[in-house]
């Protein structure tokens, strides 16, 4: 284990301001929701906060987890019962700190989930999504010219998932101008097609995006909302382990979805 130890609070005020997290209006608190209050030597990393991530780190004798999915979302019943209220004892009696970023960790522009997953297709982010954003969740990228079921396989080496591929139209047709957003952002397509894309790609899918795509002319690509959110808390993971010299692991529970 490091013999360097930080606290929980250096820990979050680092993130906080690496990823301007104050400035963003989220469906969820960023940064610190679980404080056990010990010093952290080693730092478990994941997408969600699971119970399987909860293991892991216990096993990993962590004393603190990273991830982009936590707890406590808009919605949520409050009650610490059930499965969240067995998740906290977890973290509580394994004197485990918990912190989470949503879209902060979407939107950095070096670190975040859009660019890792740009940079791992070779697309090139060339604007916002939404032009009038301060911290854009989504973005318009530029690529070589590929075919659409290229592109396709390119996701699945690049993801280790084979992608669902709704075609526009020819399976072959090329695509030079992508709109990207991971995760659940699949109604985001309709600006991908009035901003002139040629294709969409996010993580899930719903029943209305297949009409969706073949009415508004653009494949779209649902490569996974796991998948397409490893790489910004992988990314965030590096960072934290070089500024402060502590022991980070990144650890992948799998989900298909």
């Amino acid at each position: 284990m490091s013999a360097v130890a930080i606290s929980p609070k250096q820990l979050s005020q680092f993130c906080d301001e690496f990823l301007l997290a104050n400035e963003f209006h989220d469906y969820c608190p960023n940064g610190l929701q679980v404080d056990a209050g010990v010093p952290i030597s080693r730092i478990i990393t994941g997408v969600t906060a699971c119970q399987a991530l909860i293991e892991r780190a216990i096993a990993a004798d962590a004393q603190a987890i990273l991830v982009h999915h936590g707890y406590f979302w808009k919605g949520e019943p409050a009650p610490l019962t059930g499965m969240k209220g067995k998740r906290i004892q977890s973290l509580f009696r394994h004197n485990i700190s918990l912190l989470a970023y949503h879209l902060p960790l979407d939107a950095h522009p070096a670190i975040g989930n859009n660019r890792a997953l740009a940079d791992m297709l070779d697309l090139t982010i060339t604007a916002p999504l939404y032009p009038h954003e301060k911290h854009p969740v989504g973005n318009i990228a530029s690529t070589t010219p590929i075919a659409a079921d290229a592109f396709a396989d390119k996701i699945h080496q690049a993801l280790g998932r084979q992608p669902l591929h709704i075609c526009a139209g020819e399976q072959h047709r090329t695509l030079t101008k992508i709109a990207l957003c991971t995760g659940g952002a699949q109604d985001m397509i309709e600006q991908a097609a009035l901003c002139g894309c040629d294709a969409f790609i996010s993580g899930e899918i719903s029943e209305r995006t297949t009409y969706m795509a073949r009415e508004l002319g653009l494949d779209y690509f649902a490569a996974g909302h796991h998948a397409t959110e490893r790489g910004g808390i992988m990314r965030l993971g590096e960072v934290v382990a070089q500024q402060f010299g502590v022991d980070v692991q990144f650890v992948d529970i799998d989900n298909p979805a």
